[in-house]
């Protein structure tokens, strides 16, 4: 059997995970134990958009699908791995032009992963102050038939920490609305950076008439 190195591209859930704000908190309650029940059970409680997560259409689309609805092949397949971790900055807004030098390689069925390393200021405040894209960001991709879009920060629109953003949730509505994906809070996207071949997998759990759902992502090369 072939063996090859697996990635592993999701934070943990636990109880200090960053959410967006408002959003509800991960718990895990013991619900039965090994010494009293003889087996251990426990209640989780989080929201759709907890952790590392995707973002299914009816996110922000009416009518748009549910996470249970959307195709497999939309989860795993070939990346483009854009590098924009050189110098990047709290709450820098992120154009097309950023992305420009990639544009050869986003062709249709490629998933793109904008890799920033954000995901080091993980559990800290900062990383509430994470880049942002731009809404010719998201017609970039979706000119080019990109349809399934992950980033290592917290949301690819601008966090409002003081409740106020002049963009809103341009990207969003853009990447959704032509029945995206996207695929937020990734970790240890900064090993993939120039590794030929590499492939992910981004599969949600079957949640049926939600709006999103955390996931376990990977990422491999193909020999």
């Amino acid at each position: 059997m072939a063996s090859f190195k697996l990635y592993d591209l999701s934070h943990p859930l636990t109880s200090d995970t960053p959410i967006y704000p408002g959003d509800p908190r991960y718990t895990a309650d013991r619900f039965t134990s090994l010494d009293k029940d003889g087996y251990e059970i426990h209640i989780l409680t989080f929201g759709s958009q907890t952790g590392t997560h995707v973002d299914a259409p009816s996110h922000f689309i009416h009518g748009g699908l549910t996470i249970d609805k959307i195709p497999l092949s939309t989860f795993v397949g070939p990346a483009v791995i854009i590098d924009l971790s050189e110098n990047i900055q709290a709450k820098q807004m992120i154009t097309w032009s950023d992305i420009e030098p990639y544009e050869k390689e986003l062709k249709p069925g490629v998933i793109a992963l904008v890799c920033t390393g954000w995901y080091e200021k993980w559990g800290t405040e900062e990383y509430y102050n994470h880049p942002y894209m731009m809404k010719d960001v998201a017609e970039g991709f979706v000119a080019r038939g990109i349809r399934t879009i992950g980033v290592d920060f917290l949301n690819p629109d601008e966090t409002p920490v003081d409740g106020k953003s002049e963009h809103g949730f341009q990207f969003h509505h853009v990447i959704l609305g032509a029945g995206g994906v996207i695929i937020e809070n990734l970790t240890n996207t900064k090993p993939l950076i120039g590794l030929p071949n590499v492939h992910v997998s981004l599969l949600p759990l079957k949640l049926e008439g939600i709006d999103g759902s955390p996931i376990r992502a990977i990422a491999w090369q193909l020999n």
